[in-house]
């Protein structure tokens, strides 16, 4: 009798191996809610490294046209005269050298790069330096103060 009872018994029971499909559920639910949280995280870090490249890229042209003024007396008008051996920022195009504020390269200088390409939804930001650093008034970065490495 004993056996009889046991056997209906192993019939209903099922093998308990795996996850259930509330288990699994939950844990999609979970994995979701992360990427949440992660993914725009990521998407701003990333954006703020290329833009430090433009900031780097920024800050070596203005070293090499103090220097360039110090030895000419008047700013570069191009690139190209100045005494540095960058790589031109891989996500910007680089503007033309101006005057800057006096309207006169003897004294003043400006220059802008301009995000191309896919820029994590931010359009086509532009970062702009001048004899004094970086332009503040001219740049559009400063809408964007969770991709500005300058944090303002």
């Amino acid at each position: 009798m004993k056996n009889e009872r046991t056997t209906p018994l192993k019939r209903f029971q099922k093998n308990t191996k795996g996850f259930t499909l509330v288990e699994l559920s939950v844990v999609i639910v979970i994995i979701g809610v992360l990427a949440a949280f992660a993914v725009p995280r990521f998407r701003n870090a990333v954006e703020r490294s290329k833009a430090s490249e433009a900031f780097n890229y920024l800050s070596a042209v203005a070293t090499a046209m103090e220097r360039y003024h110090g030895r000419q007396g008047t700013y570069a008008d191009v690139l190209d005269k100045l005494d540095i051996k960058m790589s031109v920022p891989k996500y910007f195009s680089v503007g033309a050298v101006q005057p800057g504020s006096s309207g006169d390269l003897e004294d003043s200088w400006s220059m802008t790069l301009t995000r191309q390409g896919a820029s994590a939804g931010y359009g086509a930001y532009t970062i702009a330096f001048t004899e004094d650093g970086y332009d503040t008034q001219n740049s559009t970065l400063q809408q964007y103060p969770d991709i500005n490495p300058m944090g303002t």
